[in-house]
């Protein structure tokens, strides 16, 4: 396999075009879902466990979508899938605008979150082609950059500033997707990769598809980052979809309720990139992805048991390392034995299919809770996030020797740990 040219300056707008099309195309109409959900279940009449559910559903598609999204950026190239998958999701995200009742809203969102992983899977096998082993993290920290900004904007203006502005969250979303296809353009025109104009990048592996993926779901480590992703998001979904609703229905006022999520996605936009240049240097993964499922499940156990002002205290706590923890993660998966550049695409898709589960399952589960007390729900996410911690500790170590790795030594058969 090529491997990338470090002196181009090429692979430095690649990088910078992705992390704009995480947060405008993906994050962005992703997260603005969670702050306009009040408006939107006033107009439609949604109780709780059904905002909760519309909230859960805009994640689920990926148990589907995942594996789909990694085997064609395999085989087809990542610039081809980010061009297409721009286009659907702009599409997709601006026709949630038309929707008129619950059943045509869980549809649209679906059918948003099934193409969003096209983009965010290919973007990761994308920086992987672009920059070398030494510069992987800090490439997939940039990518991560650019989904917690567009979180951090998603909430901050979508309800409070933009809505109102724009005329309501039906052209809140239509605005959203205009940008999106602006994007498509850029990815359109934008250059191709260094894979992409290798004649020699066939592996005969890589035609058996079957067997790439029978091959990638009999590694155990696979299956513990699995499951610690699962745990994680799960938390983290369920807390972001569930904290403006939560801190309205205690008589906090709009702005100031999206403010305090909001601050969720800013602490964790400052720490992603030093966490993630911390961990090239470092040259370990692990230790500093434990430390990070701590600190967040200790941010969601805080808002359980605190009130009033000293929610800022446990929100920022919960999102310093949240994005900078999704960062390291997704390079684990590459670098965990017998993945490599060579099972990438398909290794990450599996694992985003429990991304999805958790996804699925925490938001209405944990939102059912609050008929016993407002602040259960945020109990259960914190012992999700308990449990994504001991994943992790189950994980084999990796040190990394950055030097002289290559992407076919790193696709070693097996995982023996």
């Amino acid at each position: 396999m090529q491997k990338p040219n470090p002196t181009s300056n090429t692979r430095w707008g690649i990088l910078i075009l992705g992390c704009l099309t995480n947060a405008l195309v993906v994050a962005v109409p992703g997260m603005s879902l969670s702050v306009l959900l009040p408006e939107i279940s006033r107009e439609l009449n949604l109780n709780l466990v059904q905002a909760g559910l519309v909230w859960g559903m805009s994640a689920v598609p990926i148990i589907f979508s995942g594996i789909l999204a990694g085997v064609l950026s395999d085989r087809w190239g990542p610039k081809r899938i980010l061009t297409w998958g721009s286009l659907l999701v702009g599409l997709l995200g601006a026709s949630r605008g038309f929707s008129q009742n619950l059943g045509g809203l869980l549809t649209i969102v679906f059918m948003f979150g099934f193409f969003s992983p096209f983009i965010t899977i290919s973007n990761i096998k994308n920086v992987g082609i672009w920059f070398s082993d030494r510069e992987f993290g800090f490439a997939n920290g940039i990518l991560s950059l650019g989904m917690a900004l567009g979180f951090f904007l998603g909430s901050m203006v979508s309800a409070s500033i933009i809505s109102p502005w724009i005329g309501g969250w039906r052209y809140t979303f239509f605005l959203y997707g205009a940008a999106a296809i602006i994007f498509t353009s850029l990815w359109l025109f934008s250059p191709v990769s260094p894979q992409d104009k290798t004649e020699t990048i066939a592996e005969p592996a890589r035609a058996r598809i079957l067997q790439d993926i029978k091959h990638i779901i009999s590694l155990r480590s696979i299956w513990l980052l699995g499951f610690a992703l699962l745990c994680f998001n799960g938390a983290v979904q369920g807390f972001l979809g569930y904290l403006p609703l939560y801190l309205r229905n205690l008589g906090w006022p709009e702005i100031r309720a999206d403010g305090l999520a909001a601050s969720f996605h800013l602490a964790s936009m400052i720490f992603t990139i030093p966490l993630t240049i911390f961990s090239d240097r470092l040259g370990t993964r692990k230790k500093i992805v434990l430390g990070a499922a701590m600190l967040t499940t200790l941010g969601i156990g805080l808002v359980y048991l605190l009130q009033g002002n000293s929610l800022w205290g446990a929100v920022l706590t919960a999102g310093l390392v949240r994005d900078g923890f999704m960062a390291l993660l997704i390079t684990m998966i590459s670098e965990t034995r017998g993945v490599g550049r060579v099972y990438a695409g398909i290794a990450t898709g599996f694992i985003m299919v429990f991304s999805g589960i958790g996804a699925l399952a925490a938001p209405p589960l944990g939102n059912r809770l609050a008929v016993l007390t407002p602040n259960a729900p945020f109990l259960l996410w914190a012992v999700l996030g308990a449990a994504c911690v001991v994943c992790i500790a189950l994980i084999p170590e990796i040190r990394l020797k950055r030097s002289s790795q290559t992407a076919e030594s790193a696709a070693i058969p097996g995982d023996t740990a």
